[in-house]
């Protein structure tokens, strides 16, 4: 027995007796929610997700508005793209010519669930970020760019309707060709720490 250490689990969710994140997310965003706790955003309706491994999330940072949310929990990040366009990913991707790899890029659209984080502070506007390191290990969903109360969120987030547009949303073409070049260069980098099973 001595020698071992203790297993620790992972921070969860913390619940939400007080109401007061799922009021947020309900009154203030308009974003539907599900009964129980902890509190679980419904996609699909507002918002569609692409969940990456958080190394492939840094890099699409730079193709999103600075309004546009980004969560993270444990080693993934959750890139909010305009609803519906989960269904347009297979044939996106399949365009850029990424379609015959196996990405770790996950799409979440109708029907599907999000862990909601906390909402940001109040009177910290969502103009700190979340460091980049901070989330790394850990089980609780976090902010990292936090929507903001009052605004148009969904007229900030990736579409396949700013291809060539002269909108401010964001292009939901250059966001996944990043993305998915991101999540291959994870892989390998991933497949070339393996060590080689020789027979």
């Amino acid at each position: 027995m001595a020698g071992t250490l203790p297993i620790v689990p992972l921070p969860r969710q913390a619940l939400d007796p007080n109401g007061r994140v799922r009021h947020w997310y309900e009154n203030e965003l308009g974003w539907a929610t599900v009964p129980g706790e902890p509190v679980r955003l419904v996609v699909g309706r507002r918002f569609d997700v692409l969940d990456v491994p958080a190394e492939a999330g840094r890099a699409a940072l730079r193709h999103l508005g600075p309004g546009s949310p980004v969560a993270a929990q444990g080693d993934r990040m959750r890139l909010l793209v305009a609803a519906g366009s989960a269904e347009e990913l297979s044939g996106l991707l399949d365009w850029l010519e990424w379609g015959a790899l196996t990405l770790d890029l996950v799409a979440l659209g109708a029907d599907t669930l999000m862990d909601a984080p906390p909402p940001p502070r109040a009177g910290s506007a969502g103009a700190r970020p979340l460091p980049l390191g901070r989330f790394g290990s850990q089980g609780a969903a976090v902010w990292v760019r936090p929507p903001e109360p009052g605004c148009e969120v969904e007229a900030s987030l990736p579409t396949l309707s700013a291809v060539g547009g002269g909108g401010g949303a964001p292009d939901l073409v250059r966001l996944v060709d990043t993305v998915a070049t991101q999540c291959h260069r994870v892989r390998l980098r991933r497949a070339s720490a393996q060590p080689l099973a020789f027979s």
